[in-house]
């Protein structure tokens, strides 16, 4: 009878552990085919919509290039100690590269290199805009930034030669467009960005300038797809875009120490009627 029992109990543990195999093979097949089906909707998007894929790669390639003139100008000011012409060039030239960020910070450490803030990486690998940044409205002077601005001149054209090589997709798309607006959110309508310069409206403008950028791209796609979130997003932008061109002063822009808190706040407001539609345009067109 004890035998019969434990033969029993062994085969129902035997059964038990079969059972748990075979669902655990059942859930694996199960998520192996939904990632399946994930990437291949994402690459079956790509493949449909490779023209705007090409035209953001070239979109990007016409910034950067026009980034290397004006940095170029730029690092000639500083390096002839210009302090003026250095001052008057940095925040135009910086808009260059706030449009193109997706695509830079996908080709390794050159959004640190190029764009760090004080604090943001140890002090001896601190370079790029801001560093000089700091030399010309906190010093007062070139002197001591020179070096820095080869740097930055170098950094620019090594980001100019990776540009053809990076993977561009839909994904990256919508999601650089979210992101361009968070960066806007979290540090240029604070005032954060340019804590001595105080040019934070253009580099505000210039990332939502790049979002703007990606939807127009998407914008047929995202029509066909889903017609209201479409209208939705670019009356957004349009709203937005009416309340920065309220601080256009000559070619540029005012200095953020001139806005008032019901500046900030609207631009605030704006910002995030924004976001919340902007970030639903990829599921609408199925990534």
């Amino acid at each position: 009878m004890k035998t019969k029992l434990a033969f029993a109990a062994l085969a129902l543990s035997m059964s038990v552990v079969f059972a748990g195999c075979s669902s655990d093979k059942e859930k694996e097949t199960a998520d192996t085919s939904a990632n399946a089906q994930t990437a291949g909707s994402e690459a079956s998007v790509d493949d449909k919509l490779k023209d705007v894929l090409e035209q953001y790669r070239q979109f990007s390639i016409e910034q950067s290039d026009q980034l290397i003139v004006e940095t170029e100008k730029f690092a000639e000011a500083v390096k002839g100690g210009d302090l003026e012409a250095a001052r008057a060039l940095y925040a135009p030239t910086r808009m260059y590269y706030e449009r193109i960020e997706p695509i830079a910070e996908a080709l390794g450490n050159f959004d640190p290199d190029i764009d760090a803030r004080e604090g943001d990486v140890d002090d001896a690998q601190w370079r790029g805009f801001h560093r000089i940044e700091k030399g010309l409205w906190v010093d007062n002077k070139t002197a001591g930034t020179e070096e820095f601005a080869d740097r930055l001149l170098s950094d620019v054209k090594s980001l100019r030669a990776l540009m053809e090589t990076v993977k561009v997709d839909i994904p990256m798309l919508t999601t650089g467009a979210v992101e361009l607006l968070n960066e806007v959110s979290s540090s240029k309508v604070t005032g954060e960005e340019e804590l001595y310069s105080r040019t934070d409206l253009y580099d505000f403008v210039a990332n939502v300038e790049g979002a703007k950028k990606i939807y127009e791209l998407l914008k047929p796609e995202l029509a066909a797809q889903d017609a209201d979130l479409e209208k939705n997003i670019g009356e957004k932008f349009t709203a937005l875009e009416g309340l920065l061109a309220k601080y256009k002063s000559g070619e540029g822009y005012v200095a953020f120490t001139e806005l008032k808190e019901e500046d900030t706040r609207a631009l605030s407001q704006a910002l995030d009627a924004l976001a919340e539609p902007l970030s639903q345009m990829g599921k609408a067109i199925g990534v």
